[in-house]
């Protein structure tokens, strides 16, 4: 793992990665602590909004330009795109510095989209460019070693994010950029496979990747079942505060254990399903994983209600044995969660010809946008009907067992 990731095959786009996806949650939650303890401060319910909003302006992009970066991604050498991409990204962080400086939320909104737009080119190079520079048995193990490390980089960008003062988280903003984007500079160029001219219609170019990956049985199935994983984790991590403080009885900093949990969780299983399948490109244990994470999340369910309101500080959870059952729930979803979709991205990369992949990916991506949406709204429109946190939670991770008949359906 450690070659890997040092090697100049890996180790450059690793980093690149990184950063990209640490630079947006830190810029992204910096702001939201803005408004809700400085410019809304007296409104919780504007703050609220305007949190909410951020989170919708950063995935619009994924949403209407993914099919387009797909198309470009396959049609020019990726490690150029990457390039670009990152150049962009210290513009963009420069202007969020002065939004955060004049405390602007309008600029700090575009700057948020930018990022969004930044991302969404982003995402198909990623993982389409390592078919081109990893050996067929390196595949999984990269591919873990991306989902894992932006599972974590989220997480240190949220943490970080909310605890630089917001003058400052500007100008650190931009020095990542520059360090991605001096690490970009080391990627191995990844020269097109497609001859086919871009399309640079968003909409027909959108329509074109999804009817590529919907057309396809193996493509399809691990669309839907990646981006139901990504709703999963966009359903619990906003659902970790409200539970940890309303449910458990806990602070923020519990709330942040959970998220710590669940991120690194994901990181280990992601990173660790290479040695399980051998190297091998295979969906056999993914069943497996959906039962698993099906089983946490109802023993979680039962632990959560052992705790009666009276979780505390950090000190005081962990001091309890009861806090210790609720992280191992955590950790035993996130873990499973990680074994489950990395060889489902294994499935986007080997089941197109080179000349698609990237816009397999970008289908994948658009899809994952939608289902991320969809499930944070339903579970909102839950919460506010009466139903508990620890009730959706529940439900919504017993939605897997619906996957479990089309994952057996994927070549083992």
């Amino acid at each position: 793992m450690l070659a890997l990731i040092l090697s100049r095959r890996f180790g450059p786009l690793f980093v690149t990665q990184f950063l990209g996806a640490f630079n947006d949650n830190l810029f992204k939650t910096a702001f939201i602590f803005l408004v809700a303890f400085h410019l809304k401060a007296d409104d919780p319910a504007g703050a609220a909004t305007l949190a909410t909003v951020a989170t919708g302006v950063f995935i619009l992009p994924f949403m209407l330009f993914s099919g387009l970066a797909g198309g470009v991604a396959d049609a020019r050498d990726k490690a150029w795109i990457a390039q670009g991409v990152k150049l962009a990204e210290i513009v963009f962080m420069a202007l969020g510095a002065v939004a955060m400086l004049l405390q602007s939320v309008p600029l700090a909104l575009t700057v948020i989209f930018l990022m969004g737009v930044h991302s969404t080119v982003f995402g198909p190079v990623k993982y389409a460019i390592l078919p081109q520079h990893l050996e067929r048995q390196e595949l999984l193990l990269g591919t873990g070693l991306v989902e894992g490390a932006t599972f974590v980089a989220i997480l240190l960008g949220q943490v970080s994010g909310g605890l630089l003062p917001a003058a400052w988280a500007g100008p650190v903003a931009v020095a990542l950029a520059v360090i991605g984007w001096v690490a970009s500079r080391f990627i191995l160029p990844a020269p097109p496979i497609s001859l086919l001219p871009i399309d640079w219609n968003p909409i027909s170019s959108t329509r074109r990747a999804l009817g590529e990956a919907f057309a396809n049985k193996e493509l399809r199935i691990a669309t839907i079942c990646i981006s139901w994983f990504w709703a999963l984790g966009a359903i619990y991590t906003t659902q970790f505060v409200p539970l940890a403080r309303n449910d458990l009885g806990g602070t923020e900093g519990v709330a942040t254990l959970f998220l710590a949990a669940f991120s690194i969780g994901i990181a280990v299983g992601s990173a660790g399903v290479s040695r399980l399948t051998g190297g091998d490109i295979s969906t056999r244990l993914a069943p497996w994983a959906g039962l698993a994470m099906a089983l946490a999340g109802v023993d979680l369910y039962f632990s959560e209600r052992a705790f009666g309101g009276d979780a505390g500080d950090v000190a005081s959870f962990l001091a309890d044995p009861r806090g210790w059952r609720v992280l191992g729930d955590l950790a035993l979803l996130s873990v499973a969660g990680g074994i489950f979709s990395v060889p489902l991205y294994g499935v986007l990369q080997t089941a197109t010809s080179g000349e698609g992949r990237a816009r397999a990916i970008a289908a994948n991506n658009i899809v994952n946008s939608a289902f991320q949406v969809g499930g944070v709204l339903a579970i909102g429109v839950a919460i506010n009907r009466g139903v508990s946190v620890p009730a959706v939670l529940l439900g919504a991770g017993l939605t897997v067992l619906a996957l479990l008949p089309l994952l057996r359906r994927l070549p083992r």
